[in-house]
């Protein structure tokens, strides 16, 4: 979708407009939300970070998504400068910017430049979803002069509902939710985010969390409620898993399951890596014993969405379609 097309549609009679979700756990879906809820969770954002009219916003992620969308939303709800740049894997653009929203992908390709890495340092309020943030990255924003953000939320949310500080002295592992956004757990410890602005009643997530806090609780995310394993009577968090690998493997690699007669289900690691030996010790070493993967599978890419997410669902699919 382009700018002016999406501008007509904003400006149309209709109070709804369709977006679809990112397809990280199965088939984007599609989903018709209100204007006036997209209007509130624009204010709500501009307020937390202290925006004002007048203040720049760089859009530099595709329309087709709600994060794009909702840049473009809360320039003209909040009378933000608009500056939109082509939405590649390393975006460039001129001038000073006071707010701009990013994926992970896009940041880690910046900082491996000289000029994007000045740029970036020069945006007094970045945030930073549609993906997981890894430890290397977080590690690498740590010098920033500027507020770096980590975002949490979903199109369901239109965007996000939390965020949590990645640099300076307020960095946190919690994530805050926004004003008029309150959050509770049910009896699996899965998240329940109750945002009457933007959501219609509460809206129960698959996110597997622990709160933190008296009266404006925090939540910290442990993993996603399909992302567990269960293998022979141990439940394992995907998450977790690879959480302890990330730092010694060097190729892309997500960790996924399939059917297994005996044990239920089986943990599989699929890889780009054609070195099975360095990877089996490196697990071996750095995985508890019930951790260690069942298989091991070369494959060409990892599966990602669109968006660049894990496609879990179709990684799953492609373990269970390898078995021998």
């Amino acid at each position: 979708m382009g700018y002016d097309e999406f501008l007509t549609e904003w400006h149309n009679d209709s109070p709804t407009l369709l977006v679809h979700t990112s397809g990280s756990t199965g088939q984007p879906k599609p989903l018709l939300v209100e204007k006036r809820r997209m209007e509130a969770s624009a204010r709500i954002t501009c307020q937390f970070l202290g925006l004002k009219e007048g203040d720049t916003a760089l859009l530099c992620m595709s329309l087709d998504y709600i994060a794009g969308k909702m840049m473009v939303v809360r320039a003209l709800t909040c009378g933000l400068r608009l500056v939109s740049v082509e939405p590649t894997g390393c975006p460039e653009w001129e001038g000073d910017i006071d707010f701009a929203a990013m994926v992970p992908l896009q940041v880690w390709n910046l900082l491996h430049s000289d000029a994007g890495c000045k740029r970036l340092k020069q945006v007094r309020h970045l945030i930073i979803g549609g993906g997981s943030i890894s430890p290397e990255l977080e590690q690498a924003l740590q010098e920033f002069p500027n507020a770096v953000w980590s975002t949490y939320g979903m199109t369901e949310t239109l965007s996000h509902v939390a965020l949590r500080r990645l640099n300076g002295p307020e960095r946190s592992e919690w994530y805050s939710p926004l004003e008029g956004v309150d959050v509770s757990l049910n009896d699996e410890d899965c998240l329940i985010i109750n945002a009457p602005a933007v959501h219609d009643g509460p809206l129960v997530t698959n996110d597997i969390c622990i709160l933190h806090g008296e009266h404006q609780l925090k939540f910290r995310i442990l993993g996603r409620k399909d992302n567990v394993i269960c293998s022979g009577g141990l439940k394992i968090q995907i998450e977790e898993v690879e959480q302890l690998l990330r730092p010694h493997l060097h190729h892309p690699f997500l960790i996924t399951k399939a059917p297994d007669p005996r044990l239920g289900e089986q943990m599989v690691l699929l890889t780009e890596s054609e070195n099975r030996d360095d990877l089996c010790q490196c697990c071996r070493e750095v995985l508890p014993r019930y951790w260690q993967p069942r298989r091991i599978i070369t494959v060409p890419h990892i599966p990602l969405t669109e968006t660049g997410k894990p496609a879990r669902a179709q990684a799953a699919r492609l373990a269970a379609a390898m078995q021998s």
